[in-house]
């Protein structure tokens, strides 16, 4: 069973055989390490860049508007914020110009708290981007989502931001959530994973799987139940579903949905969900004014008032500049179990 980085690198290579992907470029993505997390390793139109965000979203903008299918990674999403005029500028090409210029590009970032990254290396950027119009934002929280909604990525004709969960980059699919076509645990390490030391002579053997797109704006039901919905993604749809499972023992039976595609999003299957439990909370790592849920509460308000049993809730993080890097104050920052099953506890147990 694939991990998501793997998940991640094989999209990336049927991108290069099959979908027209002509440059995978940034920060340390070409040999001989693939990347941080090794998401481009073995692939073969990697390039590195100089250490300027700025640089490589501009640069993946012009590929784009001449024709190539550019996918730029920006090594850590916490490096993203100085270029936001640029991906503005990136996400309303195709409206300003009225249609005729589309802006073919995916940015991959890895984002969130769970690795001990500290102050520089432990940010979201989810809430930040969904404000930037005519982007088509998407967080997997499995493998097998990395891979379909990558795909679907650079195959769409405009703008894609893939925010990848830091903390989930080794996490493996589920039996029966296997990428269809790929082999073994341990035969698919040999065939993709570069070895440790000289590689110089190593090609990678690429397993043969599918254009299994996961269109955007289609959430995944993790998880049924009939008292409370809880609406995530990312990492927090495994703290979310572990809650769930806690909460069962005491009678409460949790709705589990995990986003996965943050624009556009699915309204259909959240308001089908919260119109049947009655209860809703939202959970994110995002930084909690602001946030991405309270657009979502927002929404719930408007159109579900009064078919709430209890008020809408958000469980996000604190509004901090940063996150300790100590274990308590990485965990004091954003949401974790304990909080998830005491939010969900809480809405379950409100009376109308």
């Amino acid at each position: 069973m694939a991990t998501m980085v793997q998940a991640v690198r094989m999209a990336l290579h049927v991108g290069e055989e099959r979908l027209g992907v002509t440059d995978i470029f940034g920060e340390d993505v070409g040999a001989p390490l693939g990347g941080v997390f090794t998401a481009t390793q073995g692939l073969k139109t990697t390039w590195n860049t100089p250490l300027d965000e700025r640089g490589l979203i501009g640069t993946a903008i012009g590929l784009a508007l001449a024709g190539q299918c550019p996918v730029a990674e920006i090594q850590f999403c916490d490096y993203a914020f100085n270029t936001i005029d640029l991906l503005k500028l990136a996400g309303g090409m195709a409206w300003s110009s009225g249609g005729e210029w589309n802006c073919p590009m995916v940015v991959m970032t890895p984002v969130g708290s769970g690795i001990h990254g500290s102050i520089y290396h432990s940010h979201s950027f989810d809430a930040q981007a969904t404000r930037l119009p005519g982007w088509k934002v998407v967080m997997p929280s499995t493998p097998r989502d990395a891979y379909g909604l990558m795909l679907s990525a650079i195959a769409d004709p405009n703008p894609v931001l893939v925010l990848i969960p830091k903390a989930l980059m080794r996490v493996k699919n589920a039996p029966g959530e296997e990428i269809p076509g790929e082999p073994d645990e341990r035969t698919l390490s040999k065939m993709i994973d570069a070895p440790i030391g000289d590689r110089s002579q190593w090609v990678p053997q690429w397993p043969a799987t599918p254009d299994m797109m996961i269109p955007f704006g289609q959430a995944r039901m993790v998880r049924t139940g009939e008292h409370v919905t809880v609406v995530c993604y990312g990492r927090m749809v495994r703290e979310s579903v572990a809650a769930a499972e806690t909460l069962a023992a005491e009678g409460i039976s949790v709705e589990v949905i995990d986003l996965r595609s943050l624009h556009p999003y699915d309204w259909p299957t959240l308001s089908t969900s919260i119109r049947k439990t009655g209860r809703v909370l939202f959970v994110n790592e995002d930084t909690e004014i602001t946030n991405f849920g309270e657009h979502l509460i927002r929404r719930t308000v408007e159109e579900l008032f009064y078919e709430l049993h209890a008020p809408p809730k958000l469980l996000a993080g604190a509004h901090l500049p940063g996150i300790g890097l100590a274990d308590n104050l990485e965990k004091a920052s954003v949401p974790q179990r304990d909080g998830i099953i005491d939010a969900l506890r809480t809405l379950a147990r409100h009376e109308p």
